[in-house]
C-alpha cells in the first residue's frame, strides 16, 4: 500500500467520503467533452439539423399547423396579471430563439435574433358567459389558436392570450413554433416564468442566472460536430442496424392511404391498471430493462400480431439533451430514434424484451445522428404517403404535475388535443403517481375510432397475458377481450335457422312439377321445357339408370356441356338416389380418366360427340342424345323415394391447383341448407329468370340450378359465344328479362364496367370465385352480392352485399356466414384474430 493510500486509510470515514466524491467529481468532469463554445456576433446563423428539416417541410405547406406546440396553464389565484406578462417577456428576452425567425439568405435557410421583441399578450375576459358557454368558447379560442399559422420569416413565434374566467380564475393559452420548442422546453419555460412572476408580483427585481450558451450557439456547433469520426461511427451503426430496406409497416386500415399523407388526427384515451403497471416494471426489473422498454416490446409484439410482419420499426423520441449547458436551454432539441425489433413463431415477451432492451442501448450511445441526416444517408424509397423509416411512434412520460403553486396561484398544465396526427399511429403512455394513461394519436383517414379503440383494449389484453407468463409464445396469446370474443366466436356465429330436412333437392323439383306443370323450367336456345317434361325426361333416365345398377352411394359422372340435357341428367341422377360428379368436357383426357377411376363411377352420362374423350374401360357410357329412343320407353312416373339427407348429393373435383384434383363430396343436407338459405336471402320465387353460366365442373353451377328448381323459377342457358362476350352477355340478359344471374367475378366486373339501362329488371348480380375489386355505383339498376366459399362448404359459406360507391384500392368484403354456418377467421398459429385484422 502507497503512503497516499496509507493517509487515506487513516482518515475519518465523513472526511474520507467527502474525499471519494471529490475524486469522483473531478474523474466526471475529466471525462466530459468540451463545453459548447459561445459563437461569434454574425447577423445570421445557421439551423439545427431539426430546424433546417421543419423549415423545408414549411415551404412546403406554409402555414401548416402541424408544427405547433399548443398549451394551456389554467391559474387560480389572485393572479397580477401585469407582473405575468412582465415574466413571460423577461423569457422571451431571456432565450434567443424565442427571438429568432427564419429566412432564406443565398439559397439556404439561416436564422437571425431579433434584439427585442415585444410580447402581447391580450385579456379575453369570459366571466359572464354561463359555464357551459364559457368551456365552449374556450375550447373554440384553444383550437382557433392551434390552427392559426406562423409566418416563420417575420412572426414572433410564441404566441400568449390570457382568459379571465372568473375573479380569480384565468387560462393563459401558450402557442409556439416546434421549431423554437420541445417539450423539454414546456418544463423551462413554466419553471422560469413562475420564478419571474413570484419576484415580480412580490417587488424583486426579474433576473435569473446567465445562460451558458444560447440555441444558436448549439446550431452552429452541432453542424461541426458532424463532422467527425465519432459521428461518422454512428451513422455506420445506424447503417448497419436499420439496412438500406426498411420496412413499411402495413397496418390493416379502415381507408386506403391517400398517396399524399395527411395528419387529420383524433385521440383515444383509456387507463392501465396501475397493478399491471407494477408487473410490467418487475418484469422489466428482472431483466435489468426499464418500464419503457417493456411497454416498448409490448407494442411492437401487438404491431406483430396485427400485420404478421418478422421485422417492426417503432420511432421513439429522445430529449437529446445529454450536456449540462443545454439542459436549462428553450429550442428544439429534441431527435428521434428507431427501434427495430425481430420475429419468429417461438419468440416469448422476455427473450423480446430482451432484445428491445439491447437494441434500445446501443441507440442510445449511438443517440447524436440528427434523425433528418439518418434519413438523407439511408435514402430509403421515399413515398409521399408516409414518412420514411417508421411510421408509427411510441413514447413514455411522466404526467406532468398537475398543480405547481407560484405565490399565491395555483398553476395547473392542462392537456391540450389537437385534431392533428403526424404519425399513423402514436401511442404516449403517462406515468402518474397514482394512475397510468395511454393516448392513441392516430391519422383518420386511416383509421375509424372503433378501430383505435379495439386495438387500446388488445394492448391491454396482450399486456395482461405478457406480464401473466412472460415466458408463453407471444404467439399463443390472445388479443380479444371478452366481449370481443364472445362476439366473433359465438354472436356472429349464431346463424341457426331451421329448414325442411324431410325431402331433398329432387323431391322439391317433382312438387314443382305437379303443382305447375306447364310452367317454364330450362331454356336453351329455341329449346323451352316445362317443369312436366323436365320431371318426365328425367324420370325416365333415373329408371333406366336403375336397372343399370345405379342407387344410393353409388356415383354417376356426367360430361354434358351446358344445355337442357346436363339439368335433366343431374336431376335423374338425384332421383336414383345417386349422387352426380360433374365433369366439363373441355377438360384434358387425362384429368377426365383420373376423375372417373378416383368416383369409380359405374355409368358416365355424356353426348356422342364427347364419348372419345372418355375412352375408360371401367365405366359404362351412356349417350344421351343416341339413347332417346330406348329411355322414350321407361315409365315417366317419379322413381320410389330412396335417398336420405346423409347420403351424398355430388362430388365436385377441385382445381388441382395444390397436386391432384380432389373430389369433394356433398351430402344432400348441405344442398338443402344453400338452397333453402338462398331462396329465403334472395325471396326467389316462380316468377324469376336465373342464368346458369358456370361451368358445369364449377360448383358455381350446383348454386345457379337448385334453389331455383325447387322455386319453381325458370333458368337460361347463353350460348358460349354469348358468355364470352360482356357486350352481348349484358344484351342478353336485358333480352331475355333476366332477374337474378350468377356471373364469375372476372365476367361480372366486366358487366360492371357496361351501361345500364334503368329499366332492366335484373335486381340481383350474385358473384363469387376470386377477389372482388370493383364496386358497384348507384346507376347500376342491380344489387351486387359478393360470396366466398370452399367447395366443401357447399358452394357458399359468407355472402354480403356489396355497397355502391366509389372505387377502392381495399376490395369489398365477402361478407357473414350464411344459414347455420360458422366463420372463424384464425392466423397462422390457429388464434381467432381481431375485426379487421
Amino acid at each position: 500500500m502507497s503512503v497516499l493510500a496509507k493517509r487515506i486509510a487513516n482518515l475519518p470515514p465523513e472526511k474520507r467520503a467527502l474525499l471519494s466524491l471529490r475524486l469522483k467529481k473531478n474523474r466526471e468532469l475529466a471525462d466530459q467533452p468540451p463545453k459548447i463554445p459561445r459563437r461569434q456576433e454574425p447577423e445570421s446563423y445557421p439551423l439545427s439539423f431539426a430546424q433546417r428539416r421543419l423549415w423545408f417541410l414549411d415551404q412546403l405547406e406554409p402555414g401548416s399547423p402541424l408544427y405547433i406546440i399548443p398549451a394551456a396553464i389554467r391559474l387560480n389565484g389572485p393572479l397580477d396579471a401585469a407582473a405575468l406578462r412582465r415574466s413571460l417577456q423577461a423569457v422571451v428576452q431571456r432565450h434567443e430563439t424565442l427571438r429568432a425567425n427564419f429566412i432564406e439568405l443565398e439559397g439556404e435557410p439561416v436564422q437571425i435574433i431579433r434584439p427585442h421583441v415585444a410580447l402581447a399578450v391580450p385579456l379575453i375576459d369570459l366571466q359572464n358567459l354561463s359555464p357551459d358557454r364559457q368551456e365552449d368558447e374556450i375550447r373554440r379560442l384553444a383550437e382557433s389558436e392551434a390552427q392559426r399559422p406562423f409566418n416563420l420569416s417575420q412572426d414572433s413565434l410564441l404566441r400568449a392570450t390570457l382568459l379571465k374566467l372568473g375573479v380569480a380564475e384565468h387560462l393563459l393559452l401558450l402557442t409556439v413554433h416546434h421549431i423554437v420548442f420541445d417539450g423539454w422546453s414546456t418544463g423551462v419555460f413554466l419553471r422560469e416564468m413562475g420564478i419571474l412572476y413570484e419576484a415580480g408580483r412580490n417587488g424583486r427585481s426579474l433576473s435569473l442566472p446567465d445562460l451558458p450558451i444560447q440555441y444558436a450557439d448549439y446550431a452552429h456547433w452541432q453542424r461541426g460536430q458532424l463532422e467527425t469520426e465519432a459521428l461518422q461511427s454512428q451513422l455506420n451503426y445506424w447503417q448497419r442496424q436499420l439496412g438500406q430496406d426498411p420496412p413499411f409497416l402495413d397496418l390493416p386500415t379502415d381507408h386506403p392511404r391517400p398517396a399524399t399523407q395527411t395528419h387529420h388526427g383524433l385521440h383515444y384515451n383509456c387507463e392501465l391498471p396501475l397493478s399491471l403497471f407494477q408487473k410490467v416494471t418487475e418484469i422489466a426489473r428482472e431483466e435489468d430493462a426499464t418500464p419503457f422498454m417493456a411497454l416498448l416490446a409490448a407494442f411492437h409484439v401487438l404491431l406483430h400480431r396485427y400485420t404478421n410482419q418478422n421485422r417492426i420499426h417503432i420511432g421513439i423520441p429522445i430529449a437529446n439533451r445529454k450536456r449540462s449547458e443545454i439542459e436549462g436551454l428553450i429550442g428544439f432539441f429534441v431527435n428521434t430514434l428507431v427501434i427495430q425489433a425481430g420475429f419468429d413463431d417461438e419468440s416469448t415477451f422476455r427473450q423480446m424484451l430482451r432484445q428491445v432492451r439491447n437494441t434500445a442501448l446501443d441507440a442510445y450511445a449511438n443517440q447524436d445522428i440528427p434523425f433528418e441526416m439518418l434519413v438523407e444517408a439511408l435514402q430509403p424509397d421515399r413515398n409521399t404517403s408516409h414518412t420514411p423509416l417508421f411510421q408509427v411512434m411510441f413514447d413514455l412520460q411522466k404526467a406532468p404535475l398537475t398543480d405547481v403553486q407560484i405565490d399565491d396561484v395555483t398553476l395547473s398544465l392542462q392537456p391540450q388535443e389537437t385534431a392533428i396526427a403526424k404519425f399513423d399511429l402514436l401511442l404516449i403512455i403517462s406515468e402518474g403517481p397514482d394512475r397510468v394513461t395511454a393516448e392513441f394519436e392516430y391519422n383518420t383517414d386511416l383509421f375509424d375510432p372503433a378501430t383505435i379503440e379495439r386495438l387500446a383494449g388488445h394492448f391491454r389484453v396482450l399486456l395482461d397475458g405478457m406480464v401473466a407468463n412472460p415466458d408463453q409464445p407471444i404467439a399463443t396469446l390472445s388479443l380479444l377481450t371478452e366481449s370481443e370474443r364472445r362476439q366473433l366466436l359465438v354472436a356472429w356465429n349464431d346463424t341457426a335457422v331451421p329448414y325442411p330436412t324431410d325431402q331433398c333437392v329432387h323431391r322439391l323439383v317433382e312438387s314443382q312439377a305437379e303443382q305447375t306443370p306447364e310452367a317454364t323450367a330450362v331454356v336453351f336456345g329455341q329449346e323451352i321445357i316445362t317443369y312436366g317434361e323436365l320431371n318426365g325426361r328425367a324420370n325416365q333416365l333415373a329408371h333406366h339408370l336403375q336397372k343399370l345398377g345405379v342407387g344410393p352411394e353409388t356415383v354417376v359422372g356426367v360430361c354434358l356441356e351446358r344445355s337442357a340435357d346436363l339439368i335433366i341428367a343431374l336431376l335423374a341422377v338425384l332421383k336414383t338416389g345417386a349422387a352426380y360428379a360433374p365433369m366439363d368436357p373441355t377438360y384434358p383426357p387425362e384429368r377426365l380418366a383420373f376423375m372417373l377411376a378416383d368416383a369409380q363411377s359405374p355409368v358416365v352420362l355424356t353426348h356422342s360427340h364427347i364419348a372419345p374423350r372418355l375412352a375408360q374401360k371401367s365405366s359404362r357410357l351412356l349417350c344421351l342424345d343416341t339413347a332417346e329412343p330406348t329411355l322414350a320407353h321407361e315409365t315417366a312416373a317419379n322413381p320410389p323415394a330412396r335417398t336420405q339427407t346423409h347420403n351424398l348429393a355430388y362430388i365436385i373435383y377441385t382445381s388441382g391447383s395444390t397436386g391432384q384434383p380432389k373430389g369433394v363430396q356433398i351430402e344432400h343436407r348441405g344442398l338443402l341448407n344453400l338452397v333453402f338459405w338462398h331462396r329465403r336471402k334472395f325471396t326467389v320465387t316462380a316468377a324469376d329468370r336465373a342464368t346458369q353460366i358456370a361451368g358445369p365442373g364449377f360448383d358455381a353451377s350446383v348454386w345457379e340450378i337448385w334453389p331455383y328448381l325447387c322455386a319453381g323459377a325458370s333458368i337460361y342457358i347463353p350460348d358460349d359465344e354469348t358468355r364470352a362476350s360482356p357486350p352481348q352477355l349484358r344484351d342478353w340478359l336485358l333480352a331475355h328479362n333476366i332477374t337474378i344471374a350468377f356471373l364469375p367475378t372476372p365476367l361480372a366486373e366486366n358487366v360492371m364496367a357496361l351501361e345500364w339501362p334503368n329499366e332492366s329488371v335484373l335486381r340481383i348480380i350474385l358473384t363469387g370465385g376470386d377477389r372482388l375489386h370493383r364496386f358497384p355505383s348507384s346507376q347500376h339498376p342491380f344489387a351486387l352480392i359478393n360470396n366466398y366459399g370452399p367447395t366443401e362448404d357447399t358452394v357458399v359459406t359468407t355472402s354480403g352485399l356489396v355497397p355502391a360507391q366509389k372505387q377502392s384500392i381495399i376490395p369489398p368484403t365477402i361478407g357473414r356466414p350464411i344459414d347455420n354456418t360458422q366463420l372463424y377467421l384464425l392466423d397462422k398459429w390457429l388464434q381467432p384474430v381481431p375485426i379487421g385484422v
